[in-house]
């Protein structure tokens, strides 16, 4: 059950003396990745993060990972560019080569997840307008989710937890959509084999889709505006194909508060149509892709006080589904990080979704199986260069004849 991870965590420990050698060459290469014009008014830096990942779960494999035997092992490399142009242009992109970006999603593979240019005509303090492919505004896990920042391996359960709802196709039933929440027998054997590809979650990570975005702080208020070409399920193959909702793109907002240094509150709101392009065909006449949204209000929280850090997210969303009702549904998260030490530090994450109910046989009926999820994660930073986690979590809902599903990931990173 746990062999793989264990041996990982087993090969982490021992190239650790060797990471300590290289040390020093990691900080020379940082060095000279800093670029910088004479009189200072452009600087440029290229960074990243080697990732090694091994997963070990009991099957069928939770939310986005992908292994069919029950065990995974996943290299990732990823590099960033951050240039600023002066005072008012400001250029940010990401690219990785890994197999998907979700674990075992297919074969070795080199994207392009982000570039974007970012304007500020009044300089640091005035309006600035971004324009180009970048990770979402609702919530705040967005701007900590890369392996370096986050206390966890996975996502939280909003982000990856796959509900019965298709962006490949419309529901045209209350039966079609308890089947594809799997709270219904009758799948053909051959759509079981290949559902959980066309599931999709409230928000799919980051959710990197093409767009603009607008941005200012009013004293201790800041606001944030954008339209993109993918609504916040959208799945990461859509990203690259934002021209599919050039007629129905996503409008989000968020407005943050930060009463003091320690707290800040926020609260968002998206909507936009979450079925992909190809699905018009078999929209039911009368009917278009417009009509087929998805409706998010979402809060989220921080506070950083001495060694603990706290964050919380809950997203209530609405999938409009014409013929059928809305599916509502609501999730949440609350997390805890406390540093021991300056190295060493552990996590505690509580992740929940509930599912309302719809019309369904003269009576009602929860559309998705309720879920909730403990995620534990102990991490050690060897250097300002090298970082190792582990996460154990433990989910119940939606795990087949199993009651609960158990998962063991290790993670290596090396940051230059």
């Amino acid at each position: 059950m746990i062999r793989r991870p264990v041996l990982l965590a087993g090969l982490a420990l021992a190239a650790v003396n060797s990471i300590h050698a290289i040390d020093d060459v990691l900080d020379r290469v940082e060095t000279a990745l800093t670029f910088s014009a004479p009189d200072g008014r452009i600087r440029a830096r290229v960074s990243g993060l080697v990732d090694l990942e091994g997963y070990r779960v009991q099957l069928p494999a939770p939310g986005v990972i992908n292994t069919t035997d029950g065990s995974l092992l996943e290299p990732r490399l990823t590099v960033f560019l951050d240039a600023q142009l002066g005072p008012r242009a400001y250029i940010f992109a990401q690219a990785r080569a890994d197999h998907g970006f979700d674990p075992g999603e297919g074969a070795a593979e080199v994207r392009l997840d982000e570039f974007a240019l970012r304007l500020a005509p009044w300089g640091r303090d005035g309006v600035a307008l971004q324009i180009g492919r970048f990770a979402t505004i609702v919530g705040n896990w967005a701007t900590r989710h890369d392996s370096w920042a986050s206390s966890f391996i996975t996502a939280p359960l909003p982000y990856e937890y796959l509900t019965g709802v298709w962006d490949t196709e419309p529901i045209r039933t209350s039966n079609v959509l308890l089947q594809w929440s799997h709270l219904r027998p009758g799948l053909p054997a051959r759509v079981t084999a290949i559902e959980k590809s066309l599931r999709i979650p409230i928000v799919w990570g980051p959710s990197y889709a093409d767009g603009v975005m607008v941005t200012d702080a009013i004293g201790k208020f800041r606001y944030a505006f954008e339209a993109k070409l993918g609504s916040l399920s959208s799945r990461p193959e859509a990203w690259r194909h934002g021209r599919e909702q050039r007629h129905h793109p996503t409008f989000s907002g968020h407005l943050a508060y930060r009463p003091n240094p320690a707290w800040q509150f926020g609260v968002s709101a998206s909507g936009g149509s979450y079925l992909r392009e190809f699905a018009s065909r078999t929209v039911p006449a009368g009917y278009g892709r417009g009509d087929y949204r998805q409706l998010v209000l979402a809060g989220d929280a921080a506070y950083a006080w001495r060694h603990w850090q706290l964050w919380a997210e809950v997203y209530a969303t609405r999938f409009e589904i014409p013929l059928v009702g809305n599916a509502d549904t609501l999730a949440y998260y609350a997390e805890a990080k406390y540093k021991f030490t300056p190295q060493f530090f552990s996590a505690v994450r509580w992740n929940q979704q509930r599912f309302a109910t719809i019309a369904d046989r003269g009576g009602r009926t929860p559309w998705g199986h309720d879920v909730w999820r403990i995620d534990l994660a102990p991490g050690y930073r060897f250097t300002p260069h090298t970082q190792l986690k582990l996460q154990y979590s433990l989910q119940r809902g939606d795990s087949g004849q199993r009651d609960t599903t158990r998962t063991l990931a290790t993670q290596l990173t090396v940051r230059f």
